[in-house]
């Protein structure tokens, strides 16, 4: 039998103010939220394995959103298309140290902001969100909107659940990111 890999441990609302608190001190600003139009988004309370990354590390999705990934990625292949995930799960706590290691490598606060949501406001939070990629693309570049990979993404990935979350010139002050998509629960019919 195959170990499975044991899933991320969400943090405690305790935790989650002392992580938003440290945002704070290394500079995401305290209107951050109101002033990109974003709301604070819970962690996902379970998670699903599904495979590992573009660099072999294990990644994670709320149930749902992991079904519909598992169905909209087998879709693609049976089109020729392939999809590789780059991210998905991200705590909170994760977040913070990933602020942390673009400040120590040089790059603003502000900077920053416009590539990534300030802890405690990121999609991937929630378990519902993923980056991918496709071979010949470097990951996380604009350039993946040229790939067929993002082309069918656009016309199917809706089909699955899942919506591209910013768009180019989106109201959120975040960067075009073709490869950032979050999968968004059909309401349910009686």
């Amino acid at each position: 039998m195959l170990d499975r890999p044991a899933p991320p441990v969400p943090s405690s609302g305790p935790a989650q103010r002392e992580l938003a608190a440290a945002a704070r001190a290394l500079g995401v600003p305290e209107d951050y939220g109101r002033a990109r139009g974003l709301r604070r988004v819970r962690e996902a309370r379970s998670v699903e394995h599904i495979g590992r990354d573009a660099q072999g590390r294990d990644q994670w999705l709320a149930p749902r959103a992991a079904r519909a990934w598992q169905r909209m990625r087998a879709a693609a292949s049976g089109d020729g298309v392939e999809l590789h995930v780059v991210s998905a799960f991200r705590s909170t706590a994760y977040q913070l140290d990933l602020l942390r290691r673009k400040l120590a490598r040089g790059q603003s606060i502000d900077q920053i902001l416009r590539v990534s949501a300030a802890p405690g406001y990121s999609e991937h939070h929630t378990g519902r969100a993923l980056d991918v990629t496709t071979p010949g693309f470097t990951p996380l570049e604009e350039e993946f909107e040229r790939s067929a990979a993002f082309a069918w993404l656009v016309a199917h990935a809706a089909r699955f659940g899942f919506r591209l979350s910013y768009p180019r010139d989106n109201p959120h002050g975040i960067a075009f990111e073709p490869w950032h998509w979050c999968w968004h629960a059909k309401p349910r019919t009686r």
